[in-house]
């Protein structure tokens, strides 16, 4: 059986602070002389985000989040990460950031720092709230994150409850962002079904759907992800504890993937979900029956549908092909070197040309 810890595969799903480790968040609690808070006991979404509130006043400063990049970038190092988009949305810590500015120079430059240390290239996605930001606010949030496109920012997200917060009220901040070079990486088709995915493929421009698994139900639909090659960041122990989908067997990632819809398969928020993504991939070979050459396609579309230089990109595909290509009884090594030296963003292609399709 190949060890997939030594499979290359990119990290495209992933929310910033809810990567922490439990370690770390019981840390941050003593510093503020709280109890630790809770991070299970939810069924639902609505229980989900209070959890959530109990977890992010606890970051207090810079320091924190410089804690967090750094343990963030060692453990995908050590899932055989080589590329790594986590989402943040900065305006839920004004007592620890005096900006949104502010809090994007400190993760953008321990980022780079961190990745170059670890082997991992880290480029970031800016999230609109959806629940939160208004429509005008979410097109200061783009305008943010173009500002910092030449320093890792390269994609616009969308979070927080699909239900009756669709995506179509989003279209100004979006259509900003991808004029500017940007990807596209909406939440769309979790708690909201193939309605939502439609509206982030035609108003948002998609390059890539965070879940999306509820195209599933519409067949077109699932005709037509593959027709776009737009991936989907499929997150399956998320799906099931927030009752998207019943159970992990009956999670659509192996359905899709066989009708060639791109897929990737991620973590969403290990402090709160348990598995990281090294873990996902093992759930997805022991409960969901994915073949190793289907995990392999799976690191494939996590490498090619982000925004990692092309360097980085040739060099994980190559790897991921010696990983397939070696025995299955034995523990496969990557290509050496599997990743080159991580580019710094001022060096690295613009997202207009190694980002968007």
């Amino acid at each position: 059986m190949r060890d997939l810890r030594t499979l290359p595969k990119g990290h495209l799903h992933l929310h910033f602070e809810l990567a922490m480790r439990p370690s770390t968040l019981a840390d941050l609690a003593a510093n503020a002389g709280l109890p630790t808070p809770r991070t299970s006991g939810f069924t639902e979404f609505g229980g989900f985000g209070e959890v959530i509130g109990g977890i992010l006043p606890l970051f207090r400063g810079p320091a924190d989040f410089e804690r967090l990049v750094d343990e963030m970038v060692s453990d995908a190092a050590a899932e055989g990460i080589v590329y790594l988009e986590p989402s943040f949305w900065p305006y839920a810590h004004p007592e620890a950031f005096g900006s949104a500015d502010e809090a994007w120079e400190t993760v953008l430059a321990r980022s780079e720092q961190a990745g170059a240390r670890h082997g991992v290239t880290v480029r970031w996605m800016a999230a609109v709230d959806r629940v939160f930001d208004s429509p005008e606010r979410a097109v200061e949030v783009a305008r943010t994150a173009v500002r910092y496109a030449d320093r890792g920012i390269v994609a616009l997200g969308l979070h927080n409850d699909e239900n009756g917060w669709p995506p179509e009220p989003f279209e100004a901040a979006f259509r900003l962002a991808v004029d500017a070079g940007l990807m596209s990486t909406p939440h769309a088709g979790e708690l909201d079904g193939p309605a939502s995915v439609r509206g982030a493929i035609t108003k948002l421009a998609a390059d890539r759907l965070q879940h999306g698994v509820r195209a599933i139900e519409d067949p077109a639909l699932v005709d037509e992800l593959r027709e776009r090659g737009i991936c989907l960041d499929v997150c399956p122990t998320s799906n099931v504890l927030l009752s998207v989908v019943p159970s992990l067997a009956e999670h659509p990632l192996a359905a899709l993937v066989r009708a060639g819809v791109r897929c990737s398969i991620n973590a969403d928020d290990p402090l709160l979900f348990g598995p990281n993504c090294l873990d996902e991939y093992e759930l997805c070979r022991r409960e969901l029956g994915l073949t190793d050459e289907e995990l392999a396609e799976c690191a494939r579309s996590s490498v090619r549908s982000g925004a990692a230089p092309d360097a980085v990109r040739e060099a994980a595909l190559a790897g991921i092909d010696a990983w397939l290509a070696a025995p299955a009884d034995l523990p496969a090594q990557p290509a050496a070197p599997s990743v080159p030296s991580v580019p710094s963003v001022s060096s690295a292609p613009s997202v207009a040309e190694g980002g968007r399709r």
